[in-house]
């Protein structure tokens, strides 16, 4: 059977009227394109063009396929621009990094404006776990540091923040230049209202060195840096959410061991990151969090499937 490299090929030839000018257009050696010509001409039983004519010449059957060429590609080539559109659709958007709000509603509206064909539905709470919604097809993107293992989500890297320790700055501990796990056991340490095995603070940092804390539950960042300010407790959260807040001399922020990193994924169904309007979504909300988040890093790795879960420990990147 012919196929479209066949068609783009014998236009090519066509166009330019010999095997080595044809080879050059597509970027090929003459002798790989005389062998795509001979296997093709096995495969249909007849010849498709007179070898060593001048000028070129096809045959009648090679005129055929010529003409099919030319009313195929055309028709081939508007199929892929139009795919390529994000047409009008729905695009629903979830987080589960819930200090993410700050930077997200900025680039929403980067993206909108760039994309004004989709509508964006945001989707949040702190009770809220999008994943298995991503998966029953209410979500289409989740903003997330979790890997599930499920070879039916895709994960793309946006980018890597550090996780600092947030304390008032009368706080024992605003002295230390690094806090160790057994500094915290006396602690309250606020957290939204999770499972605290969803924090990278508790798996990472507390949990492996036995210490558990006294949690609280608090519902959203600003009041639980409001709380911290006031001395009521600590906080673990991405260094760039309270920046502002330690720069007014609020909180002051402290390193966790040697440093204790995370990255955010923007996860979707597997397959559909490629479709345009999540594809620019997903890149233009990495581009805008990279460009104007202090104390972040670029990723610069692949994407992770679902069935391939990263083996994080330690200070991770």
């Amino acid at each position: 059977m012919i196929e479209i490299k066949h068609l783009k090929t014998i236009l090519a030839l066509k166009h330019t009227g010999s095997l080595a000018n044809a080879a050059n257009q597509l970027h090929q050696t003459q002798s790989a394109l005389s062998h795509q010509f001979s296997e093709l001409e096995h495969r249909l039983g007849y010849r498709i063009f007179v070898r060593k004519s001048q000028p070129l010449r096809f045959t009648p059957q090679g005129d055929v396929l010529v003409k099919l060429a030319e009313e195929v590609l055309p028709i081939v080539r508007r199929a892929l621009d139009t795919c390529n559109e994000p047409g009008s659709v729905n695009l629903n958007i979830a987080i589960e990094c819930h200090s993410c709000i700050q930077w997200l509603t900025p680039a929403l509206q980067q993206y909108r404006q760039t994309w004004p064909e989709v509508t964006v539905d945001f989707h949040s709470g702190v009770t809220f776990d999008p994943q298995p919604a991503l998966l029953q097809r209410e979500l289409d993107v989740v903003l997330t540091s979790d890997i599930l293992d499920d070879p039916r989500l895709h994960y793309t890297p946006l980018f890597d923040y550090e996780v600092k320790l947030v304390l008032s700055p009368d706080h024992p501990l605003a002295n230390r230049l690094h806090i160790q796990p057994q500094d915290l056991i006396a602690e309250t340490l606020f957290i939204y209202p999770v499972q605290r095995e969803r924090f990278d603070v508790w798996r990472y940092f507390l949990q492996p060195a036995g210490i558990t804390p006294h949690f609280k539950h608090v519902d959203n960042t600003l009041l639980l840096i409001q709380m911290v300010a006031a001395g009521m407790g600590i906080a673990a959260l991405p260094h760039w959410a309270v920046e502002n807040f330690e720069k007014q001399g609020l909180v002051v922020t402290k390193t966790l061991g040697e440093g204790l990193w995370s990255r955010l994924y923007a996860a979707n169904r597997h397959g559909e990151q490629h479709q345009p309007a999540i594809r620019e979504f997903i890149r233009l909300s990495g581009q805008h969090a990279v460009n104007n988040l202090p104390f972040v890093k670029q990723v610069g790795v692949s994407s992770v499937d679902g069935s391939k879960v990263m083996q994080q420990s330690g200070s991770r990147l």
